[in-house]
């Protein structure tokens, strides 16, 4: 069977995303492959459908329990024989799956990386044919990404321990280029196809809020969500429990979820979300890349996280399945002290020496201006987004929280040159600044340290501009490359200032309005009210069968293939099999119930 024969029948789908057909082409072809994919652009496929392809089993290894428990639950729906080898089985279950594996019956092995050092492990891949190994969120193996994994090292020892090296597939949603030439290097990749098809998320509406009242905002936003499944991450445990304490007075049902829960109660939540029993969770980052729930239609953060990578993958647990969703980030300047503790007090990793370290936590503290810019920039949110990770992007999206609210440009010509007239004054006097220091420069406030600095002619140049407007025209000037940061968060001049000088380029920046509390996600769908009830009854059928399987809804049918039943009504195989996200094993499995429901609508 072909490629696009096995996603039909198997996934339901009658074409391939961006991306898919290039990278199980090559895979396919033998050669190692490595994909830079953004959360929800269907990376699974890439390397599930060449799995059922290729003679032998594919080894998937995936950082978490619950992340592997899902795929495989979802791949078992579907009717693909895989299994996950995990520290959680009794032996009972152990013995079974390694019976199943051992008589030829598996074509998709998960496990974690921790298990490829154990002997038992490494004997059934050097036993057994494996024709793939497959390393999901790759960038857990480099120690400049913001997951770093040491676990995550024993993957190229284990395939040289293999008697034949099989094909290596890779894959990422988030990586820096930086990051992406690490992965390359330690996972040893021969030759690879590489493809990074955009970390664009069209779907997704980015914001950033900076309300008086972070508990009532955030109350008012879920109340205006009622009903919608929804992820909030606080920055600490105490916030975990304040937030869900205050949910609960106000009548909102949530669980919350952190790493000072038992692991009973940590599962116990974590399905209950999953399961649609409850449709909020309030948790710290904790609870992280184990969710593959795909009907999220809004992520908050209650606090800024202390880097873009872990934001945008935070982020992107949203509308996974293609539908309208909100990215929520509630800002306020305490955030800042609290990553900056953080950073300085995380734990040591004893495989790392002192220089490498203090390295790291350099590298932190940048991250974390990145971070500090995105919310207090002025500027479209997905270009900054997207510029960060080496993407292309305009500067107006129209679906980001700027975008729908900048109402004009300013010319910002003359302050763009003074900025960076006392730059290159202060650089001649070797004295380096971050944003706040320049800013009080600007302004005329004597730095204690640098009293001479009242000397210099650009010294309070721009007095009568306001500290936040002087701050957003240097954070918008590095978002556009007229500036650069440096170690320490230092602003640097580079070739483009000089050129902006010399050639006396005009420059204008969008000016925001405030926000409302109330803004809405633009080009949220809403089915006509006909359809919105033959949906609702179709997620009640969804419930019903999910239950009985004991499956997450989203497993049986995501809410996307329900949209387009409603669409379609379909009431025969052939029309059933139409609707995108149904192939032959749902057809046969849930066909009945779902067209028994669509007929009785009809009628």
């Amino acid at each position: 069977m072909t490629a696009l024969g096995i996603l039909k029948q198997h996934f339901g789908y009658d074409s391939f995303r961006n991306g898919q057909a290039e990278l199980i082409s090559h895979i396919l072809q033998g050669q190692d492959v490595f994909g830079i994919m953004p959360t929800g652009a269907g990376k699974s496929i890439c390397y599930q459908v060449p799995a059922l392809m290729m003679n032998g089993m594919t080894i998937v290894i995936s950082p978490l329990i619950s992340l592997m428990q899902n795929q495989v639950s979802a791949l078992q729906a579907n009717g693909i024989p895989a299994v996950c080898l995990n520290s959680m089985l009794d032996e009972t279950a152990y013995k079974s799956i390694l019976s199943r594996i051992y008589r030829g019956e598996i074509k998709i092995l998960y496990t974690a990386p921790e298990r490829l050092v154990t002997p038992s492990f490494q004997r059934i891949a050097r036993e057994l044919p494996v024709s793939m190994i497959t390393v999901d969120e790759a960038h857990c193996v480099s120690q400049w990404g913001q997951d770093f994994r040491p676990s995550y090292l024993n993957i190229l020892p284990f395939v040289e321990l293999l008697p034949r090296r099989p094909v290596l597939s890779v894959f990422t949603a988030t990586a820096t280029p930086e990051v992406a030439q690490d992965v390359r290097k330690l996972l040893d990749l021969h030759e690879p196809f590489c493809l990074t098809t955009g970390f664009n998320r069209e779907n997704l509406y980015f914001s950033v809020r900076q309300p008086r009242d972070k508990l009532q905002a955030l109350l008012e936003f879920v109340k205006s969500r009622q009903g919608k499944a929804g992820i909030i991450y606080c920055i600490s445990r105490r916030l975990v429990e304040q937030v869900t304490e205050e949910l609960h007075r106000a009548g909102i049902p949530a669980v919350r979820y952190h790493a000072g829960l038992t692991d009973s109660e940590r599962r116990q939540n974590q399905e209950d979300f999953i399961y649609d029993r409850v449709r909020l969770i309030v948790a710290t980052n904790a609870f992280g890349m184990g969710i593959d729930k795909s009907d999220v239609s809004f992520v908050i953060h209650y606090n800024m996280p202390k880097n873009l990578e872990s934001y945008y993958q935070e982020a992107g647990r949203a509308g996974r399945d293609g539908s309208p969703a909100e990215c929520i980030l509630f800002y306020d300047s305490g955030d800042i002290r609290i990553n900056q503790f953080l950073i300085e007090n995380s734990g040591d990793n004893p495989q790392i020496d002192d220089k490498t370290r203090e390295k790291l936590r350099r590298k932190e503290k940048q991250r974390l201006t990145i971070m500090q810019n995105y919310c207090t920039g002025a500027f479209c949110l997905r270009y900054y987004l997207l510029n960060y990770f080496g993407d292309t992007s305009p500067k107006y999206c129209g679906n980001c929280s700027f975008c729908r609210t900048h109402s004009e440009q300013k010319d910002i010509t003359q302050e763009s040159q003074k900025i960076i007239s006392c730059i290159y004054h202060l650089h001649e006097r070797n004295l380096h600044f971050g944003a706040s220091e320049l800013t009080a420069v600007l302004r005329g406030k004597v730095l204690k340290t640098h009293p001479e600095i009242a000397e210099l002619s650009t010294y309070g140049i721009m007095r009568e501009v306001s500290e936040k407007a002087c701050l957003e025209m240097i954070t918008y000037l590095i978002s556009i490359g007229l500036l650069s940061v440096k170690e320490q968060n230092i602003l640097y001049l580079n070739r483009k200032a000089g050129l902006f000088l010399k050639e006396q380029q005009k420059l204008s920046m969008p000016v925001k309005k405030a926000l409302s509390t109330a803004e809405t996600a633009s080009g949220t769908s809403q089915l006509s009210g006909t359809d919105e009830k033959l949906f609702q009854l179709l997620v009640q059928c969804r419930n019903t069968v999910a239950k009985k399987e004991h499956l997450p809804p989203y497993v049986v049918f995501t809410d996307m293939t329900l949209r387009d039943m409603c669409r379609k009504q379909p009431v025969s195989d052939m029309a059933f099999l139409s609707v995108s996200g149904v192939g032959r094993v749902k057809l046969e499995k849930y066909g009945d119930a779902f067209m028994t429901v669509i007929r009785n609508y009809r009628t």
